[in-house]
């Protein structure tokens, strides 16, 4: 997939206010500064669309980003931040609960690891999660380029047996780095495979959350 142009269109809170539901749609998700909006940058190519801080949890809004005209990339909040008040992160779990069991366009939801980290208890919740309500997702191991590739393997290797316990079938792996572009055309490659069996949301403002 070539990308020829990535645009930023809205940052919501609220599902109702979200663009139509009526293009394929990606969501990335992780721990707090796992690195997700270097990735998404390094995917469209485009510096600087999706903002990265050195301030863990800053995302706290559901943002889109129209890729190609056809697709959506949708940057969703970090979970996992223990520095804001119990109420912001109820408030955000509630509305990323929300869009992602009711978001009639979601095809995917890619959760970023870390690479460089042994299996953390968040993370397996959270794909645990995903199974039980039977959202598809993948796994983007982030950072790649931070260690040896023996040592990414290894870790990939825990996460993937953490996950057996839980899972009949482990979803798909992709190992990733921002700096290095790796992984990126295995991503666009799914995304644009994935897209070819989109099929167009019935949808009114009924349903509307």
């Amino acid at each position: 997939m070539i990308i020829k142009s990535a645009t930023f269109i809205c940052s919501n809170t609220k599902i109702s206010a979200l663009p139509a539901p009526n293009m394929p749609e990606y969501a990335f998700i992780g721990r707090s500064n796992v690195g997700k909006s270097s990735l998404i940058n390094m995917l469209v190519n485009q510096h600087g669309l999706a903002k990265t801080s050195q301030r863990p949890g800053k995302t706290q809004l559901i943002n889109h980003f129209l890729i190609n005209e056809k697709w959506y990339i949708v940057d969703l909040p970090g979970y996992g931040y223990a520095k804001v008040s119990k109420n912001s992160r109820e408030s955000w779990e509630k509305f990323i609960r929300n869009y992602i069991t009711k978001r009639e366009s979601l095809q995917c939801v890619f959760v970023l690891i870390d690479s460089r980290l042994t299996p953390q208890k968040i993370d397996i919740e959270f794909c645990c999660w995903m199974g039980e309500i039977q959202i598809p997702f993948v796994l983007a191991f982030t950072k790649a380029d931070k260690q040896s590739i023996m040592k990414t393997n290894q870790n990939i290797a825990l996460f993937k047996k953490e996950l057996s316990g839980w899972f009949e079938e482990i979803p798909p792996v992709f190992i990733t780095s921002a700096e290095k572009n790796a992984g990126r055309d295995e991503i666009l490659n799914f995304i644009d495979q994935t897209n070819l069996d989109f099929a167009m949301p019935v949808f009114t403002p009924a349903d509307n959350i």
